[in-house]
């Protein structure tokens, strides 16, 4: 490790650092624009510069000089404060003066180093340079005359989204960037560039002139659009939830949201349930919460009772709908909401086993029924970075999709687990680090389970220090329902033929209620989705930003969040609900807080109490390793509509027509 020394502190630092690494592990801060972490090096700005011997007499940009052995570096000499203030006149000269009224105000990076490292006074006449607003879709707003050519989301959409859509076009005073014949940016993880962009040339188009960042709220909380769980921040003003913005997690996220986290939340001021609602006549009628349970506590049920969870519930109203059905004599429950019957013995094996982080340093990789770019994003983004930076192969068995990143397509037959493809084979016969990861669009076929499990011990996919068998869920209560026990032996049609005389939905808007019409149905949740149409009862519940809860990622990761805003009107938080109820059914359950509540849940389930992963043990159960049937398409068709906050949210319906299904939207001319 070589020695430098950084304005008279001496530090080691690790080999094939860079100069402006060196000065962070010192403690000095070093301003700078194009340089990010997690991209290229670009050197565009110049802002970093610093004076560096031995070496030539003028300031060096750190981010791209290389640490080397007996360096002294200064960060704060004459020379270094002189090149700095120049660097920073140079921005500002076509810089327009919009900070006024620019989204960006309060967390631009150009206003902060312009007062640290500014000098104060421009000695620039001439007329500043316009650019036309170029048009990135439904998500990013663009002000290109603001931009100062840094290209980090250049950078981003090529190196981590994978999509190849935004670039630079002209040279010199006239260089531009823009996206591909200024259509709408296609990639999922587009909201990214506005973190991103340093000047506020790339704002959020919902989120535009709507509050500074100094009016929010601010509350970490785990977004729940899919089974990843982003680490996320609500920010919120009032009791309305404004945006929602990424937390660094090395271990989940990295920085990364994708843009259903970020923008469906404007779903949740929309289609609201806000008080119970009780069928009367066969019609919904306005009810109290007393009318509602003295509905439901009149239905002789004699114990046969259910509880289908959806996608988006906590943990904690899982344990108090399961403790409120085995109090009135139940025992049916099940989380899979959409049909699912795979074998859960082991939960191990439909676990992500791999951890995400550790994605990236696999070297051949195969996807079975899976549509990873939007099953899971940042997912996918940890399979690009693996095929960009370690050449690993990818071999996918499934309908072919743009996965953005080179992938070897062996088919749709599932039987091609059982007669692997030699070029299959051959990879796999020299992969130190071997992936396998199955998805909902094989979950469904009979066989494809057990014949995955066989194929992974076949081939030593899980061996010491290693295991590479993964399940991919879309579900952000998958495997908190899985380990509270919400799996029926059959799944929910087997569930459903033991016609239960009083059913409870958490939140299930994608159920096949034809199952139960004979059914007394009652539904807790937060939107007039499908669940709330077909429901006997409607009891008004909390969405995620509402309430605190547990979540449960695909990789038995538990993480909690936090409450950003209170439910509108008369709505209530779940587990509060099922509090009220048991009372009134005359099973009082034994919590009355939200702290006993997780406390008994942590003592039915230890894992469950103490946040990190869960660490299931790897015994996987013997299946039927006979596949059957060809992989004709994937659980998700609508990428942007995938639950009932997302289907009331109008950027994801325009997001969905827009880059879905093709529409043409016209901007006013401003």
């Amino acid at each position: 490790m070589p020695k430098v020394t950084v304005d008279g502190l001496e530090i080691e630092v690790p080999a094939g650092a860079t100069v402006l690494q060196a000065c962070e592990l010192s403690g000095k801060e070093i301003p700078r624009f194009c340089y990010h972490e997690r991209l290229s090096i670009a050197g565009n700005c110049r802002m970093c510069l610093v004076e560096v011997s031995p070496g030539p007499p003028k300031p060096q940009a750190s981010c791209a000089l290389p640490a080397s052995e007996g360096q002294v570096i200064k960060t704060n000499s004459p020379m270094v404060k002189k090149a700095r203030e120049g660097v920073m006149e140079f921005l500002l000269i076509n810089h327009p003066l919009d900070c006024p009224i620019c989204d960006q105000g309060g967390e631009c990076d150009l206003q902060d180093q312009s007062v640290a490292y500014g000098k104060g006074s421009s000695r620039y006449t001439e007329n500043k340079r316009a650019v036309t607003e170029k048009y990135m879709g439904p998500i990013v707003k663009t002000t290109m005359t603001r931009c100062i050519q840094c290209t980090r989301c250049v950078r981003f959409a090529e190196e981590v989204a994978g999509v190849e859509e935004i670039g630079a076009v002209f040279r010199g005073e006239n260089m531009q960037i823009t996206s591909y014949l200024e259509r709408a940016v296609t990639s999922e993880l587009s909201g990214n560039v506005v973190d991103l962009c340093p000047v506020g040339a790339l704002t959020a188009r919902p989120y535009a002139f709507e509050a500074r960042p100094w009016e929010l709220k601010k509350t970490p909380a785990i977004d729940v659009m899919d089974a990843v769980g982003t680490n996320i921040r609500i920010d919120a003003r009032g009791r309305g939830v404004l945006r929602a913005v990424p937390r660094i997690n090395e271990d989940v996220n990295e920085e990364w949201a994708h843009d259903k986290t970020r923008w469906a939340v404007d779903g949740l001021l929309h289609r609201r349930l806000d008080q119970p609602f009780v069928r009367k006549d066969g019609k919904l009628a306005a009810a109290s919460w007393e009318e509602a349970f003295a509905a439901i506590a009149a239905v002789k049920h004699g114990g046969s009772v259910a509880a289908i969870a959806g996608d988006q519930v906590d943990c904690e109203t899982l344990f108090a709908a399961r403790e409120l059905v085995t109090a009135l004599g139940g025992s049916l429950l099940e989380g899979r909401q959409t049909g699912l019957a795979y074998d859960v013995s082991s939960l191990a094996a439909v676990a992500f086993n791999t951890p995400i982080a550790q994605i990236e340093n696999a070297d051949v990789i195969l996807l079975v029924g899976s549509d990873l770019r939007h099953e899971a994003p940042l997912i996918n983004t940890r399979v690009q970075k693996a095929v960009r930076k370690k050449n690993a192969k990818v071999f996918a068995i499934g309908p072919e999709v743009d996965l953005t990143y080179k992938t070897q397509w062996l088919g749709d037959a599932l039987n091609l687990l059982t007669r692997s493809p030699k070029a299959l084979t051959d990879a796999l016969k020299s992969a130190e680090r071997p992936v396998i990861i199955l998805g909902g669009g094989a979950l469904r076929y009979a066989g494809a389970h057990g014949a995955a499990l066989t194929f992974a011990k076949k081939h030593k996919i899980v061996k010491d220090g290693w295991n590479g068998f993964n399940v991919t869920h879309f579900a952000a209560a998958r495997m908190g329902g899985l380990m509270l026990g919400y799996a029926h032996d059959g799944g929910i049609k087997a569930l459903a033929e033991k016609k239960p005389k009083l059913a409870f939905f958490l939140g299930a808007d994608e159920v096949d209620y034809s199952l139960f019409a004979k059914s007394f149905k009652v539904y807790v949740g937060h939107h007039g989705d499908a669940g709330a149409h077909h429901a006997d009862v409607i009891l008004p519940g909390a969405a995620y930003t509402e309430k605190a809860g547990t979540y449960v990622n695909n990789e038995g990761r538990v993480q909690r969040g936090e409450r950003a805003v209170f439910p509108p009107g008369d709505a209530r938080e779940d587990w509060a609900i099922f509090r009220a109820l048991s009372q009134v059914m005359g099973k009082t359950l034994p919590f009355d807080s939200f702290d006993a509540l997780r406390a008994k849940m942590a003592e039915a389930v230890p894992a469950l109490g103490v946040e990190g992963l869960a660490g299931y043990a790897w015994n996987p159960p013997a299946l039927d390793a006979k596949p059957d049937g060809v992989i004709a398409d994937y659980p998700i068709k609508d990428f942007y509509l995938t639950n009932a906050i997302c289907r009331a949210s109008p950027t994801m319906q325009r997001c969905s027509d827009e880059l879905v299904h093709g529409a043409q939207y016209l901007e006013a001319a401003e």
